[in-house]
């Protein structure tokens, strides 16, 4: 009995993982995978999509956002003032209904994502204490496939093992840590930084070398120690930082360094926007972008990948695990905040801000961010990501691609903004378009090429049938704001911005091998130091769902 077919038939195919740059092709789908067309011409699929004149690319992957897990809802308590006035999610016969605002609801955020051709997104900072409340989201955010990193740069356990110079029993924790908790990656957020808020509240490191109190450990040795462990664990994405000084004038120097730490390992650096700032400390009148040094370094150095944090004009939620930026943010921006700890491992600061294109630091964040995507030469090392919502929702992704698309608009994006941006930035001396082929790069295959992810981000043979369809438009914007069709595991969920089916994807994580004679010593610890006893920590296979399980290789 052969398979019931779906035909994609006549589409100009974008494929940059086989190097298809708008070819017309037809793609075979059967039992959620993109396969071979069948060798009998006889044979006839059971559905057929005509996209003759119609876009087709993989579906999108947003590698970097905030989208569950104990801060993303306070952050959703914590703004009323937003829920009151934007549009909500409608229910409907195939919806739930949703609020909107900077940070959507579970619902509104699988539905808002599928909408706009995207079928994976990735939670890019989790507590494992808290890993059971993520995993109860993923499992209420309909129509993507999800996954999430963990917040390990200021774990006390690992500080401890870099301390006593013990490099397997780090290796061997964060391979249990991983599997235990269910995620994805190790995630690195200011290391060393929140530790030492946690001793002394306004405190933070002011370089890689400051010493850690108590721990005796430095985020260089921090870094480079996480970086070691996860690439000998052999992660399909190694380690993914958030560097130390995010948002400060003056941090390039730190983002340079923290890029040098890595020598010798894969890493990813993230919303590198954020951290790429000249100038002094607290001094508006020098601040300027230092992505020209940067990305050269990047460009010079193949072990290093990027996502940009990319700013859009307007008001959102600060969201992220470090918390001495988000009591900084509060400070500057004169607003409520949030603040919380979670035992031996984490903690986070949450703060309503604005960016104004009139402000002069507002505007040079929004132009640097731009800079780093025209300025890095390969894009396969640069993916588009606003940091959701830190620098704009993903909701803008469109608005971005226009931005790089067309140089035009954007030198009248510029021209209405603070005129020192032109000054203090190389932005006004970019003439760099991308193109379709590229677009797709930054926004699928390179992502999924980078969370190590064969199946997705490609249309070849084996791939999960995760597909956008757009109806080209002069306007890019346009164009990708509203795909004609978007297929989710072989099964049309989208038609013409309407949602037809609402399935609930999988949630994505790893299993690496490590040696398991750690784990008297972790529940050792556990029974000395955490409020939960180490048998209750590990996350049971029914909070997963729906699932899979990533190799490592």
């Amino acid at each position: 009995m052969p398979p019931n077919y779906l035909k994609i038939a006549g589409g100009t195919v974008y494929d940059p993982r086989h190097g298809v740059d708008g070819q017309v092709r037809d793609l075979w789908i059967a039992d959620g995978k993109i396969v071979d067309a069948p060798r009998d011409s006889k044979v006839r699929p059971s559905k057929t999509i005509d996209a003759a004149g119609l876009v087709v690319m993989p579906g999108g992957v947003d590698m970097h956002c905030h989208i569950a897990g104990p801060k993303v809802n306070v952050a959703r308590k914590m703004r009323p003032e937003e829920k009151r006035v934007a549009p909500p999610v409608e229910r409907t016969a195939t919806t739930h209904s949703g609020t909107m605002g900077s940070v959507p609801s579970t619902f509104a955020t699988g539905y808002k994502y599928a909408g706009m051709g995207y079928t994976s997104a990735f939670d890019a900072a989790i507590p494992p204490l808290a890993a059971r409340h993520a995993h109860e989201e993923f499992a209420d955010t309909p129509c993507i496939d999800k996954g999430f990193y963990l917040l390990v740069g200021n774990n006390q356990y690992i500080m401890r093992a870099i301390q006593e110079r013990e490099p397997a029993r780090l290796k061997a924790f964060l391979g249990w840590l991983l599997s235990a908790a269910g995620g994805y990656a190790p995630k690195i957020v200011n290391p060393g930084g929140v530790e030492v808020w946690k001793q002394h509240p306004s405190g933070n490191v002011d370089d890689l070398d400051t010493r850690v109190d108590y721990f005796d450990v430095t985020p260089r040795g921090i870094i480079r120690g996480i970086a070691q462990a996860a690439d000998e664990l052999k992660l399909p994405h190694r380690v993914h930082i958030h560097c130390n000084n995010l948002g400060l004038p003056g941090n390039w120097t730190t983002t340079l360094e923290t890029m040098k730490a890595l020598e010798g390992f894969g890493g990813h650096l993230t919303h590198i926007q954020f951290h790429s700032y000249g100038g002094g400390s607290g001094d508006e009148d020098t601040f300027n972008s230092k992505v020209v040094p940067l990305a050269d370094y990047v460009n010079a150095h193949s072990n290093l990948t990027v996502d940009v944090g990319q700013v859009l004009f307007g008001e959102t939620t600060s969201m992220t695990g470090d918390s001495p930026l988000g009591y900084y943010l509060s400070n500057v921006y004169k607003t409520k905040w949030f603040s919380a700890e979670t035992e031996m491992e984490s903690g986070c600061g949450i703060a309503p801000i604005e960016y104004k294109n009139k402000n002069l630091i507002n505007a040079l964040q929004w132009a640097i961010g731009l800079e780093w995507f025209l300025l890095v030469d390969d894009p396969w090392r640069v993916v588009m990501s606003t940091d959701h919502p830190n620098g704009g929702s993903f909701l803008a992704y469109p608005q971005i691609i226009r931005l790089l698309m067309d140089r035009t608009w954007r030198r009248d994006a510029l021209a209405s903004v603070h005129p020192l941006v032109r000054e203090r930035s190389t932005l006004a001396d970019l003439d760099r378009e991308y193109s379709l082929y590229e677009i797709c790069i930054i926004t699928r295959a390179a992502p999924a090429k980078i969370l190590g992810l064969d199946h997705k981000g490609h249309l070849g043979p084996g791939a999960d049938a995760d597909i956008t369809i757009y109806t080209p438009d002069d306007n890019p914007q346009t164009m990708f704001e509203l795909p004609r069709f978007v297929i989710k595991g072989g099964q049309v969920i989208v038609e013409q911005g309407e949602l037809r089916e609402s399935t609930f994807g999988k949630t994505l994580h790893v299993t690496p091998d490590y040696d398991k004679d750690v784990e008297a010593d972790i529940a050792k610890w556990f029974e000395d130091y955490y409020s939960i006893r180490f048998r209750n920590y590990p996350v049971g296979e029914e909070y997963l769902h729906e699932h899979e399980t990533v190799p490592c290789q």
